[in-house]
């Protein structure tokens, strides 16, 4: 046990020294950090863009692969186990965890950036705004749900059927056996923390502008760069305090508070907004995206401009695969108990359903609006100021200032929700695998997240943070591909465990 503890202390040290260097990077050499950044991204995009595609495709299929297998029956721990948390608050954690902040930030201004600038056709026509609420449900469906359910479900098996630590490394033990204790393990713990911590800081960045741009329209605070560092720091206090009330607790009851208010802003945006119109987006858009899928999935542009994609699908397959070690960590953390098939189908079913109702509702509503004659303005907007862009959208409904204050809330939640996961997260996967971190070091990591989000905010803000986490998702689009191979064999070798406990009972 003592090699583990000092393992998960070199994972620590290592992590801490790495991100520390690049906070010190992005604080006295922005302009060379972004340089190099911008290098790293663009090569990676250009050359190995189909990585990503591929991979992700993938990861789909694989995920739709298990859900009809022999292996849906296995239970994720003993067979006696049953799961921790009710399924609403399960399916509430795991949304939470894996969009939370992203699905507001996002849900009013890509189906609008589309509908100007699409990927293929003229702006501003009908046209353009079926292919945008299209490619929204693409960019927010399947893929990212397939990853999180490939990395989860890989993790939970391994934690609790194989009793390994609750590390990324873990997951590789088919293949690599012992080995995951040494170097090479430690490489990809180490990798994995490092793909993290710069998600979640983009997301806290991310998140930081939004708050601060609810604050400037509905209390008229100021939207510049000091009150978002203000944001940062009073989140800071305020997820640290939640921290301390564990996971049952503080977690839990943030997640469900988020969902509740997700969901009444959803009902309210349905009565007043244009309900009849939504409605039909929700179920030609699914038509659109089933039909397209193949060919979303694998479109490249080989001959001619492929910025569109490289900006837009390949950003969110390598965005979503730089969350993936810490979404997949967490949503082992709170599956134990469920069977393979109810594992598939609450991590990637429902969410993707939930996610293309939720895309309907503020994307239809908003194309509505933009494409109704009298609101000429209102795509300018939204796509001038993307953080503003929700609040913006509001404006043009009835109820305004209640959509507002719980958009708003929501927002607020969502960002202390996903940072508390985070350091939730990392405090697991620097301490060998532990199921419930020290406070010590998860408040260590909370500071540093934070730290980091300030930092890149200052060093010019949010590209270079998404740049960065973008570079360290490539390594790791591989590390997930082995890692499906690895369950696959896990999976067969449980079963076989399992018909021979059925074959010595009936024998005996």
């Amino acid at each position: 046990m003592d090699s583990n503890k000092n393992m998960g202390n070199s994972v620590f040290i290592i992590s801490l020294l790495l991100t520390l260097i690049f906070i010190i990077w992005g604080v006295f050499f922005t302009d060379n950090l972004s340089k190099v950044t911008d290098i790293f991204y663009n090569g990676s995009i250009d050359y190995l863009g189909w990585v990503y595609l591929g991979a992700t495709l993938f990861f789909v299929i694989f995920s739709i692969y298990l859900l009809f297998s022999k292996y849906g029956d296995i239970r994720l721990g003993k067979k006696t186990d049953r799961p921790d948390f009710n399924t609403a608050s399960w399916l509430a954690m795991l949304f939470g965890a894996g969009m939370g902040i992203g699905i507001v930030y996002w849900s009013v201004a890509e189906p609008v950036t589309h509908y100007t600038s699409p990927p293929y056709g003229e702006g501003y026509t009908v046209d353009a705004a079926n292919t945008a609420m299209k490619y929204t449900f693409f960019h927010w469906g399947l893929d990212p749900w397939a990853i999180y359910t490939v990395i989860g479900l890989a993790l939970a098996f391994f934690q609790y059927n194989k009793r390994l630590p609750a590390a990324i490394s873990s997951a590789f033990h088919p293949i690599l056996g012992d080995k995951i204790y040494g170097p090479i393990g430690k490489t990809i713990d180490i990798l994995s923390i490092f793909a993290t911590v710069f998600g979640i800081a983009t997301s806290l960045g991310l998140g930081a502008m939004q708050v601060t741009a609810g604050m400037h329209v509905l209390f008229g605070v100021p939207n510049q760069l000091f009150v978002q560092m203000i944001v940062i720091v009073v989140a800071t206090v305020i997820f640290i305090i939640s921290i301390n009330t564990g996971l049952e607790r503080g977690i839990q009851y943030l997640s469900n508070a988020a969902m509740i208010l997700s969901l009444a802003i959803m009902l309210l945006i349905l009565i007043v907004g244009p309900t009849l119109t939504v409605i039909k987006v929700f179920f030609n858009t699914t038509g659109l995206y089933v039909s397209d899928f193949i060919h979303m999935s694998l479109r490249l542009k080989p001959f001619g401009e492929g910025e569109w994609i490289a900006s837009w699908t390949l950003f969110y397959w390598a965005w979503w695969i730089a969350w993936a070690p810490f979404v997949g960590m967490f949503i082992a953390r709170v599956s134990k108990g469920r069977t393979v098939r109810e594992f598939v189908i609450g991590v990637l079913v429902v969410p993707t359903l939930g996610t293309c109702l939720w895309m309907s509702i503020f994307g239809g509503s908003a194309l509505e609006l933009v494409l109704n004659s009298d609101n000429h303005d209102l795509a300018k907007k939204i796509t001038k100021d993307v953080s503003l862009s929700i609040f913006t959208f509001f404006d043009y409904l009835p109820l305004s200032s209640v959509l507002s204050i719980l958009g708003f809330a929501v927002v607020a939640i969502y960002y202390i929700t996903v940072a508390d996961t985070a350091t939730f997260v990392l405090g697991m996967l620097s301490e060998g695998g532990t199921l419930n971190p020290s406070n010590k070091i998860k408040m260590t990591w909370g500071v540093i997240q934070s730290a980091l989000a300030a930092v890149l905010l200052l060093a010019g803000g949010l590209n270079v943070l998404q740049t960065a986490s973008i570079a360290a998702a490539l390594p790791f689009a591989i590390i997930l591909v082995v890692m499906c191979f690895s369950l696959v064999k896990g999976l067969k070798s449980e079963v076989e465990v399992q018909r021979g406990n059925k074959r010595s009972v009936h024998h005996s």
